[in-house]
């Protein structure tokens, strides 16, 4: 099947242009995690739940009545007596959410990665710990994706800065490091961690190639059905 996470993320580069210090493409790529999960069918009391809207896609940065971040994407609950409401395109509704049942945080490295991976790092070991900020035991989904590309282009307005000048390694050269780390102090803290490989230069005709092998697509459905088992787990009473 096509796992819209798996598309959404390929849109953020193909045929246009990256842009990299838009914080809503990570957020755009987390909506898609439950849609998903939906598609997939594999739980029938999430779908229902869904259906009436008494499970819903958290509509702002935090917990209502907890000083926490809420995550790219956060899937819980709908607090009592609180409106939800459709988005076109789109089967899980939006609305306030007092807990987190599924939590998901996605970091893209297209290009200067040793010089972001202890923020990247950072970021996402402080939000496991901001996921269970408002108790219960949520799942916790991570998504990284690692640019594999031989040369890059990134933009400050209408600067361009190319990869291979003034000593600034191509992704290819960053790429296995960065993921080696990654792999190491975080992939352990989440549920599931998804890492997809690419491959984009953000230059015209702004092509987008995925991993080697198929691999960005393989860890994205199993990353997916494997969320989908840890829900149906717990609503049968064993989480």
């Amino acid at each position: 099947m096509s796992y819209r996470l798996l598309d959404r993320f390929r849109n953020l580069f193909d045929g246009i242009r990256y842009r990299h210090r838009d914080s809503s493409l990570g957020d755009s790529v987390a909506w898609c995690l439950p849609e998903d999960l939906y598609a997939l069918h594999r739980s029938p009391k999430f779908n229902s739940r869904v259906e009436a809207k008494e499970r819903v896609l958290n509509i702002h940065n935090r917990l209502r009545g907890v000083h926490a971040r809420r995550g790219d994407g956060t899937f819980g609950e709908l607090i009592p007596h609180a409106a939800a409401f459709d988005v076109p395109g789109f089967v899980v509704a939006r609305g306030e959410i007092a807990t987190v049942e599924i939590g998901t945080e996605v970091k893209i490295l297209a290009n200067s990665m040793i010089k972001q991976i202890d923020r990247v790092i950072n970021d996402l070991q402080n939000q496991i710990r901001q996921f269970s900020a408002a108790g219960g035991t949520p799942i916790s989904v991570g998504v990284v994706g690692i640019n594999q590309a031989d040369k890059y282009v990134s933009y400050e307005g209408d600067v361009e800065w190319r990869t291979g000048m003034k000593g600034k390694k191509h992704p290819i050269q960053e790429a296995a490091e960065a993921e080696k780390r990654i792999l190491a102090k975080v992939a352990p803290l989440f549920d599931e961690f998804i890492v997809l490989h690419f491959r984009a230069w953000n230059e015209p005709p702004y092509q987008f190639v995925r991993g080697a092998k198929g691999r960005a697509t393989a860890s994205g459905g199993v990353g997916s059905t494997r969320t989908q088992d840890r829900v149906r787990h717990i609503e049968s009473g064993h989480g």
